[in-house]
């Protein structure tokens, strides 16, 4: 037998964005329970911790938020102790972004945090196969949001 159902991209919309928002709350309230760290910090000290020379801009793209923004971002994280910037020896106008061996630290224990909490709120929920597609799926929508010429662009995201 067909089905004929029709899919309410309306409320997958809805579903997607509550289930986004609840997920992110969620994981920054573990984050600043356990780590007294918000996410937004976490996700910039992973991307530096992942990465050996990172620049502002770097930070910028990878998240979609404005150069002014990630700098503010930065500055923040930088006058808690858990970065620093060094002159960039390739560009004399920008400057690198790393982590002190502090920030370095609670990167560490943050990811375990981390990824405890998924483990919880989506690893436990969903079959291992249905996660594998799940994930395939928003692969490919990001993919798809990001060509030219589509509504939806990383630019939109936010930190």
């Amino acid at each position: 037998m067909e089905d004929d159902a029709v899919v309410d991209l309306k409320l997958v919309f809805h579903d997607l964005v509550q289930f986004e928002i609840a997920l992110w709350n969620a994981v920054d309230a573990r984050l600043r329970a356990d780590c007294d760290l918000q996410l937004t910090w976490f996700e910039v000290m992973q991307l530096l911790a992942r990465r050996s020379e990172c620049r502002i801009q770097d930070v910028a793209e990878e998240f979609g938020i404005t150069v002014g923004g990630t700098s503010k971002v930065v500055d923040r994280i930088e006058a808690a102790g858990y970065c620093r910037r060094r002159a960039n020896p390739n560009d004399r106008r920008s400057s690198l972004v790393e982590l002190t061996p502090e920030g370095r630290r609670l990167a560490d224990r943050a990811m375990e945090v981390f990824e405890a909490e998924l483990e919880t709120r989506v690893g436990s929920v969903i079959p291992e196969q249905d996660l594998e597609r799940f994930a395939a799926t928003l692969s490919a929508l990001r993919a798809g949001g990001a060509q030219p010429g589509c509504a939806v662009s990383a630019g939109q995201e936010s930190a």
